[in-house]
């Protein structure tokens, strides 16, 4: 390695997420890329030279954020990318420890982590700030409020739509009980859309990208498009200010019944679908990578409206290949 060059470890490599995140940055000379999972089958990971591919525990497992620092340490990793939510909060609360070792995160504060994961306390930084759904807990209040049914009920965390149930009246509403960690919002009956949101260090919005999700497999965007709205952009914008955001977001928003867009939830991380941002002008790892060395990056980065449809794409390798990873057998299911 020349001394010009910066490793960066990016984890979640069996994600769609994490392997856009590896793609970008594989297209940088000045960069070597490491790639991690708790999953010796990740894909993600053959991407990457023999060298540079690692093992780490699930980002539950209480020594996940003690393994990583010394990963850091051990390779020399310069600057870190979680693609993985349950992983981000561990690591953005030692952070410090990880600069201790010469590692930079590549995340949002842990002050922003906590509030996007948390729907509830999201709803209360956004509101008077964007629009926002009706947001209760359920509990008596919630439950009693002057309700226009159909309403939504869903966790106050959790990723995608687990648990999310319309509720058609007030009757079904009333015999769910009480249970704080369920919200009940207004439900929002217009289009929905996805926008990437890129942020400075101090928090100035470099890029909002609003794309559609035509074609939805597991979750994840597989056929979409890039779309010129204002009111998108500027809304997603007005979020990612509200919550503090520095670095990269996704930020989903559904059309209201008076046609304004209102924020459903924000991802904290890298969304799966970050190809089409990419190749929409608005390299976001390759950004962010640059903002966090301290490099010089334009104030505002433009996109254009494009396509696109996903394909498999296979990585072929001799099985004596392919890491050895106890998780492996743990796995449960595919990385958000």
């Amino acid at each position: 390695m020349t001394a010009s060059r910066t490793r960066v470890l990016v984890t979640g490599a069996g994600g769609p997420a994490g392997i856009a995140v590896i793609r970008s940055l594989l297209k940088r000379d000045d960069v070597e890329v490491y790639a991690a999972d708790m999953d010796g089958w990740a894909s993600g990971l053959y991407l990457v030279p023999e060298s540079a591919r690692r093992i780490v525990p699930p980002g539950r497992a209480p020594s996940f954020v003690d393994d990583v620092i010394a990963l850091c340490a051990a390779d020399g990793i310069g600057v870190l990318f979680s693609t993985v939510d349950v992983e981000l909060p561990g690591l953005a609360a030692r952070r410090d420890e990880l600069a201790a070792v010469g590692a930079a995160l590549a995340a949002p504060s842990h002050e922003t982590l906590v509030t996007c994961l948390d729907k509830y306390r999201l709803a209360q930084a956004v509101d008077g700030k964007a629009r926002i759904p009706e947001t209760r807990l359920l509990d008596r209040d919630g439950v009693g409020a002057d309700w226009v049914f159909p309403v939504i009920i869903k966790p106050r965390s959790g990723a995608g739509s687990r648990g999310v149930r319309l509720i058609a009246d007030r009757a079904a509403l009333e015999s769910l009980g009480e249970d704080p960690s369920i919200l009940v919002q207004e439900n929002l009956p217009g289009e929905e859309f996805s926008v990437d949101v890129l942020a400075g260090l101090d928090g100035t919005v470099i890029a909002a990208v609003p794309r559609s999700r035509e074609r939805v497999d597991s979750g994840v965007s597989i056929a979409g498009r890039t779309v010129r709205r204002d009111e998108l952009s500027q809304t997603a914008s007005d979020v990612a200010r509200a919550i503090g955001l520095t670095g990269v977001a996704n930020v989903q928003l559904r059309y209201s019944s008076d046609g304004v867009p209102a924020l459903l939830e924000v991802n904290p991380r890298f969304p799966g679908a970050m190809p089409l941002t990419i190749a929409a002008g608005v390299d976001m790892p390759s950004l962010l990578l640059d903002l966090v060395l301290g490099r010089p990056v334009p104030s505002a980065v433009d996109f254009t409206e494009l396509a696109n449809v996903r394909y498999l794409e296979d990585v072929f390798l001799d099985p004596a290949d392919v890491l050895v990873s106890e998780n492996a057998a743990h796995a449960e299911g595919p990385e958000e």
